[in-house]
């Protein structure tokens, strides 16, 4: 379940929109992950990310910079056209794959390497990653409530795949670790707008993490249901039993070892690209208060 990152969204609301959710693991510095002994070839390395899909989770990145100024309560077009020019530099497809290829070629073991792949080239793992990278590129704002009424129907027919969400959830990290990372990343881009005087903030670093923390309770109730959400929605095509086995492949040790690298990965390379964009917004706009 290599899902794109939710989007960051201005602080006086704190309202989660997870039209491609991430499931987060733990969220983490790449650069405190350790190193494995031996590099992992770099082929091999690439050739894992476009089995497990993982390719495409990154490339979705992208489509999270048209949110950044709904973080400033403001709106893509006010930025004119050099906004898409802009976002199309900073969040670059191909350097976003380079850099994790980098890091995943000193991080990720072999023996968790070929675990993940063996799963996601049977049969049931090449489906499970064509609707799962049809979810990441998808802007159909329509597929959450979509979701939201399957969720509705399995509860009322007793089906057991509620449950097995759920599971799923919890065997990538759950919402806790999302909400989390979710956080940081704000915070970072914020703190970032406003050294680069993007935004005049009227409150500091630790006000700033207050009015996050007074927040967090309405964003991880709705991070959760969307989450349900968007299982029901993208799976809902497959079986019970291959429900079950996916979450069996999920909560593997070495599939667990993969996916905490994995969303690490993809955190830090959008919470990078959106302190980069911050930085260069101030040519784009006025100053703003906030």
């Amino acid at each position: 379940m290599i899902r794109s990152l939710p989007a960051p969204l201005r602080p006086a609301a704190f309202v989660t929109v997870l039209l491609n959710g991430l499931f987060a693991a733990a969220f983490a510095v790449v650069i405190a992950l350790p190193a494995k002994t031996e590099a992992a070839d770099r082929d091999q390395v690439k050739a894992f990310l476009e089995i497990t899909g993982f390719d495409v989770a990154l490339d979705s990145i992208a489509q999270s910079a048209g949110d950044a100024p709904k973080i400033l309560g403001a709106d893509a077009g006010d930025f004119g056209l050099a906004w898409e020019s802009l976002t199309a530099e900073v969040f670059d497809t191909q350097k976003m794959r380079d850099t994790a290829l980098d890091i995943l070629e000193q991080t990720l073991s072999d023996e968790a390497l070929f675990f993940a792949a063996e799963f996601y080239a049977s049969d049931l793992g090449q489906r499970l990653v064509t609707v799962e990278n049809a979810s990441h590129m998808s802007e159909d704002g329509g597929t959450l409530e979509a979701g939201e009424r399957i969720v509705s129907k399995l509860v009322e027919e007793g089906d057991p795949r509620v449950a097995l969400y759920r599971d799923m959830n919890v065997a990538i990290g759950g919402t806790e670790t999302a909400l989390r990372a979710v956080q940081e990343i704000q915070f970072r881009f914020l703190m970032a707008a406003s050294a680069a005087g993007v935004i005049e903030m009227r409150i500091d670093a630790d006000g700033l993490r207050a009015l996050m923390k007074a927040q967090e309770g309405e964003m991880r109730r709705e991070m959760a249901a969307s989450s349900l959400a968007q299982s029901a929605y993208i799976y809902r095509d497959f079986t019970i039993e291959e429900v079950e086995a996916y979450v069996e492949a999920l909560e593997h040790p070495l599939m667990q070892e993969v996916y905490e690298l994995l969303n690490a990965i993809q955190y830090e390379i959008q919470a990078n690209r959106f302190e980069e964009l911050a930085h260069r917004m101030w040519d784009l706009q006025p100053v703003q208060e906030l």
